[in-house]
């Protein structure tokens, strides 16, 4: 069960608002969050728990720190499992799978002008806001994909490995890299990915499902610190 505090401080990590290596000082989120420090304190251990949060002893939480090598790691087990994962959707899809399928890609595609409208250059709004929000919606709309895949695969214990291997931080700060070309290709990669599982073309689904992970790949590695 989530909670404000749990909730604040988590899509913070997740939109980069908390860079990895920071110290989360429990005093100074329970002020910015508004509440008490026992529920950061708790909300900090369940996202321990998460894999978002390290927590130290005797020198408290920081949001966890990642590595190039660790993200490159990280993103190759993704791209192996999730190609997996579609390999065996376009298998064991159920017909009402399939149109949830098709229906989760339509979804996406038309959320692809409202990020692209929200970081034109030309928009005169003095800060991020507008861009963040539609980045979230595009973020919540592809894993919204993702999932559906995930569940047309039945394979629980495939869901279990690519809970971890899914690195949440990453995959927005992929989308917030994203511009227009990156965005229309993903977009194009889903209904592909879609099209193949939907015609029960394993081999194809996979390849795609590989290549198209690996494009977020490189949209993260690109802008990494040295």
């Amino acid at each position: 069960m989530s909670g404000p505090a749990y909730d604040g401080i988590r899509a913070a990590i997740v939109e980069g608002r908390y860079a990895p290596g920071e110290r989360l000082v429990e005093v100074k989120l329970a002020d910015e969050l508004q509440v008490s420090r026992t529920p950061v304190r708790e909300a900090l251990r369940r996202l321990e728990v998460d894999g978002l949060v390290v927590i130290e002893r005797n020198r408290g939480a920081m949001v966890r720190p990642i590595t190039l090598t660790e993200v490159i790691d990280l993103y190759e087990l993704r791209g192996r499992l999730e190609s997996y994962a579609a390999e065996l959707a376009a298998e064991r899809a159920t017909a009402a799978e399939r149109e949830r399928l098709l229906e989760a890609a339509e979804a996406f595609s038309i959320l692809v002008p409202d990020a692209d409208d929200a970081d034109d250059p030309a928009d005169d709004v003095g800060d991020d806001t507008v861009e963040v929000a539609a980045v979230r919606r595009l973020s919540a709309a592809n894993r919204a994909l993702h999932d559906t895949i995930l569940i047309a695969a039945h394979h629980a214990r495939l869901g279990t490995l690519l809970s971890r291997a899914v690195d949440v931080p990453m995959v927005f700060r992929a989308f917030r890299r994203f511009g227009p070309a990156e965005r229309r290709r993903s977009d194009l990669f889903h209904q592909l990915i879609v099209e193949a599982i939907v015609a029960g073309e394993a081999s194809r689904a996979s390849r795609l499902m590989a290549e198209h992970v690996a494009l977020g790949r490189d949209a993260v590695t690109a802008t990494w610190p040295s």
